[in-house]
């Protein structure tokens, strides 16, 4: 939830694009941080701005869903260390790819192809992003045991 939070907010997401380079290791790096924005409004009026704004923001809480539920019912399994880490790691990889495959059908102009390339940035995002779900998940079980 804190990297959504943190990361993902409008603020931030229009620093990273104003003065980060997407060439860069650190400037690509902070751009797929930034991947599950969200805002509280629209950047204009029109219809196709309030579709991204619903689609973004609905995103950003699915993704924080959808890993609360899969580490609620797949974590009694894993008893902490390295199985906590992948399973944190995972559950970022899929929750991200999910939430973005749902959401991308309210944008205009939805296609099934679209979808597919969202959902792939989803996974980009939990793959390279996921470590840190999956360090705090592994340290955490390896406390409570």
């Amino acid at each position: 939830m804190a990297l959504v939070l943190l990361f993902g907010n409008q603020p931030f997401v229009e620093w990273v694009s104003r003065h980060t380079s997407s060439d860069s290791a650190w400037g690509w790096f902070l751009r797929v941080l930034t991947w599950p924005r969200w805002a509280f409004g629209p950047v204009d009026g029109s219809s196709g701005a309030m579709r991204r704004l619903l689609a973004d923001d609905l995103r950003a809480l699915l993704l924080i869903l959808f890993v609360a539920l899969i580490l609620g019912v797949v974590s009694k399994a894993v008893t902490g260390g390295a199985g906590g880490f992948l399973l944190g790691w995972s559950a970022l990889i899929f929750a991200a790819a999910l939430a973005a495959f749902i959401t991308s059908f309210i944008i205009s102009n939805p296609t099934f192809v679209g979808a597919l390339q969202t959902a792939a940035a989803g996974s980009t995002y939990g793959l390279f992003v996921g470590w840190v779900v999956g360090a705090l998940t592994g340290t955490a079980k390896g406390a409570g045991s």
